[in-house]
């Protein structure tokens, strides 16, 4: 039978907590209980011999919990408290302490099972998650790829999306240079030619191993996915590290030896202290919080995040950080229009970066790259006004942008998302430091 603790209170009447624990144990091998609070209808001061099981008792119901785990070593944990003793936030709490450990979380109507790590490859992982879609994970994978392959590191990208190929596809990104117009035919073949796997490939030029996923669980599990297959794939190129590239909140289902996670600032507190954050922070090795500036975010948002992850995680580096687009080729003394999934709000921010670096004239903006009828809305009103395509690669960067501008005779021109720090930090070294905990872990088998 699967061995479990169940987690109990008191505020139940302890004959009907022992007659719900009997039965319990007609299904389930119960090896003790935690005691999470309550004091309504039991005397703690006359002990836990009642319950029939050994019990748990710290000064938190989070002790309790990670305590009960740690000596009894269950399967699962299953939930017979209720409220007041136990918020639906406590029970996220409690659930994410639990899928940390690698222990299901149950409850009367609910289950919670860690996201299967399927794959464990012989070749040192490093993991890039982020805390949902659009907080620039993507662009922070860019930009760690980049990093580690100045560094002199060998690396290859383990991409997976929601437009990924139907099987694992290898790009060798670090020897063949894709150009506008491969992808525009590799869209003309029907594929998402603005997938991560080629955008890391074009843009950060290092080997991509691409993947597709459907689904994803609030935990970060997949539902459907061909990952396994695409890391057995990166397993055998010999290189000196896998990034396991996340794909919005969901999880590679791949074993990491680190972990790099990215927090967007402008989606607030909740997705660090509620739901599912602490337990995606419970991964983390480094943490990178995306967009922390005004108008996307306020000081008082990244104050708080900087808090809590502080509060949850003291041992872990955390950097605050920005966005600003960087032209892979030159368009000084162009016009350019500029495409981005970048808010509206900071579009004016973007432009005038663009101008003062790079010595080009922004004629027209547009912040709906992932919403094709109203990109090439935007993209009509300046037709004619500009010489340049502005975009970065992802959403309809080259269906829509790229289309528009070959058949324009305009030619269009790709663009980084460069994270830069806002507190006085190195990050190119965090990132370095990182990579170095990952190599070391699996060399010294404890990744």
């Amino acid at each position: 039978m699967t061995r479990v603790v169940a987690l109990i209170d008191g505020e139940h009447y302890p004959p009907v907590v022992r007659f719900a624990l009997t039965e319990l144990s007609a299904d389930y091998d119960v090896v003790a209980a935690a005691f999470l609070g309550g004091t309504e209808k039991v005397d703690l001061e006359s002990g836990f011999d009642t319950y029939g099981v050994p019990i748990v008792h710290a000064d938190s119901a989070d002790e309790s919990l990670i305590e009960a785990i740690e000596r009894y070593q269950p399967a699962a944990v299953i939930d017979l408290s209720d409220e007041p003793v136990v918020s639906c936030d406590d029970r996220f709490r409690l659930a994410g302490l639990a899928l940390a450990r690698g222990v299901e979380y149950r409850g009367a109507d609910f289950a919670f099972t860690p996201p299967k790590m399927r794959v464990t490859t012989e070749t040192p992982t490093l993991g890039l998650i982020g805390t949902g879609k659009r907080v620039g994970k993507t662009a922070i994978s860019g930009y760690v790829a980049r990093t580690l392959k100045a560094a002199g590191h060998d690396i290859c990208v383990l991409a997976m999306g929601r437009g990924g190929p139907a099987e694992p596809e290898l790009i060798h990104g670090d020897q063949v240079n894709l150009r506008t117009s491969d992808l525009l035919e590799l869209a003309r073949a029907g594929k998402h030619a603005s997938s991560d796997n080629y955008e890391d490939a074009v843009m950060s030029r290092v080997t991509t191993v691409g993947c597709r996923r459907c689904g994803g669980g609030m935990a970060g599990e997949t539902f459907f996915s061909n990952v396994p297959e695409g890391a057995r794939l990166a397993d055998t190129l010999g290189k000196e590290l896998i990034i396991l590239e996340g794909s919005g909140a969901a999880i590679p289902p791949v074993h990491a030896d680190a972990n790099i996670l990215v927090i967007g600032a402008g989606r607030g507190i909740v997705y660090v202290d509620g739901y599912f954050g602490p337990y995606r922070l419970s991964l983390a090795d480094l943490v990178i919080i995306a967009s922390a500036e005004e108008p996307v975010s306020t000081p008082d948002q990244v104050a708080r995040i900087r808090a809590e992850v502080a509060r949850l995680r003291p041992d872990v580096p955390c950097v605050a950080t920005t966005f600003r687009p960087a032209p892979v080729e030159p368009v000084s003394g162009k016009r350019v229009f500029f495409a981005t999934t970048a808010p509206v709000e900071v579009l004016d921010t973007l432009a005038r970066h663009l101008e003062d670096e790079y010595g080009c004239t922004v004629v027209g903006t547009s912040a709906n790259l992932s919403n094709r009828a109203l990109l090439r809305d935007d993209m009509a009103a300046c037709e004619g006004a500009y010489d340049v395509l502005l975009t970065e690669l992802k959403a309809a960067a080259i269906d829509v942008v790229a289309a528009a501008g070959e058949e324009a005779g305009v030619p269009t021109v790709l663009c980084h998302n460069v994270p830069i720090p806002l507190d006085d930090v190195d990050l190119e070294a965090l990132v370095v430091a990182v990579t170095r905990t990952a190599i070391e872990r699996r060399t010294a088998g404890e990744g």
